[in-house]
């Protein structure tokens, strides 16, 4: 037998409406927050994730899915999906638009870690990217986006954990001082954190492992590097999440695991998922336009994983069930007669359906149960002669005689009016 690679998971058809629900929920918030929906490519060429991620770091050095295309270039499948996104909106000239450069996208994402739960070698994301605003309100916009996301869909111990990660020069500022105060607790870091000294200093400061967290205690504050400009710019943003009413916790270890990040970073975190905590998580990231090759933009967004939203999602959260008509054709005219009938209300909007192999009513009866079925249409033979059917509500189990010609328009009526 043939199974699936370790690593990633079939959403078999039981699961998908509470995927469904939960994607369907993150769109209807973007669109009232001005988000347009984006389909990039699922692989790019490795460049560009080197690039704008990093080349030190993790998900570069050890977590990509790379390989040669016939012609020797290096493609990647992609890992995360702001890249692509500022790939599409360089290469197609999106910065001329005057119009909001607003984005959201849903998909398969690859890295290639340990699999543990909610977090896969192939894992979906919903995201959001905002270009051309460098407005601290485009941050509270955003933000506030994921949290009224995450709290719609009533997701248990929420906290959005925000920092101030500067400019460039601030950090540029502030590394030769934490990589002296690194090499002086060296011995007490672990071996990733040991190699991120020369690399990606700051991401030790976000490392979960107890005793590298314990060691950076006491290591220098990126706080006290910061310009005015970022000051400014940070307290702009606190002062627009108070006043709509979005609570948040400072936390001045929260990195993030890209390079592209500046001034704000934040990430929702959940109580109930362990060390590997994070739901959702984005920023500021003004540089990453221009370091693509295209012009000087400033860009803000976030991305949240789809795995570990079902995870939490209660099962007290109610999932809109589609209301489905079972049609239950049963003798020798009315099964042509109910299958054209099935397909009359397919045509006219109405969710409706029939077990081909069934033969007597008992038999469809039971498989309506089983379908969840509102309402089931019986029709025998002398149905058929008389030119009705009998509609019954599968939960009063009350019946009534309607007109062939007229159950279409009837069905179609009682869904909408539900």
């Amino acid at each position: 037998m043939i199974k699936a690679i370790k690593g990633v998971k079939d959403l078999l058809p039981e699961e998908s409406p509470r995927w469904r629900f939960i994607e369907d929920t993150a769109r209807q918030w973007a669109l009232r927050y001005g988000f347009q929906e984006i389909r990039v490519p699922i692989f790019e060429t490795t460049t560009l994730f080197a690039r704008s991620i990093g080349a030190s770091t993790d998900i570069v050095e050890k977590e990509m899915y790379t390989f040669a295309d016939r012609d020797g270039s290096s493609l990647t499948l992609r890992p995360e999906g702001t890249a692509g996104t500022v790939r599409a909106f360089i290469e197609h000239n999106r910065a001329a638009d005057p119009r909001p450069q607003k984005y959201c996208y849903a998909g398969p994402m690859f890295r290639h870690e340990r699999p543990q739960a909610g977090r896969l070698r192939q894992f979906h994301q919903f995201g959001v990217e905002s270009f051309g605003v460098a407005d601290p309100r485009a941050d509270v916009e955003v933000m506030s986006l994921l949290w009224r996301l995450l709290s719609d869909l009533t997701l248990p111990g929420l906290t959005l954990e925000i920092n101030n990660l500067g400019y460039a020069e601030d950090r540029a500022r502030y590394k030769p001082l934490l990589v002296a105060f690194l090499n002086g607790v060296e011995s007490r870091l672990c071996g990733n954190c040991q190699r991120r000294i020369e690399t990606n200093p700051l991401r030790v400061l976000d490392c979960k492992v107890p005793e590298c967290r314990s060691a950076t205690e006491d290591a220098p504050c990126l706080a006290d590097s910061l310009s005015p400009a970022a000051r400014d710019h940070f307290e702009r943003v606190t002062t627009g999440l108070q006043s709509v009413g979005i609570p948040f916790h400072m936390n001045t270890r929260l990195v993030r695991g890209l390079d592209y990040y500046c001034l704000t970073a934040f990430e929702v975190t959940c109580s109930h998922l362990g060390a590997q905590n994070a739901v959702g998580a984005g920023g500021r990231y003004d540089g990453l336009v221009e370091q693509l090759g295209g012009a000087a933009v400033p860009a803000v967004g976030f991305a949240v994983g789809l795995e570990r939203i079902a995870l939490m999602l209660p099962e007290t959260v109610v999932v809109p069930a589609i209301p489905r008509v079972y049609v239950a054709a049963f003798g020798t005219q009315a099964v042509g007669v109910g299958f054209t009938l099935l397909d009359e209300l397919r045509r006219t909007g109405v969710p409706a359906d029939m077990d081909f192999r069934a033969a007597s009513l008992k038999a469809h009866l039971r498989q309506a149960d089983r379908l969840n079925a509102l309402y089931t249409i019986l029709l025998g033979d002398d149905e058929v002669t008389k030119g009705v059917a009998t509609l019954r509500n599968m939960q009063t189990k009350a019946q009534e005689d309607i007109p062939i010609s007229d159950l279409a328009t009837a069905l179609r009526t009682r869904l909408v009016n539900r």
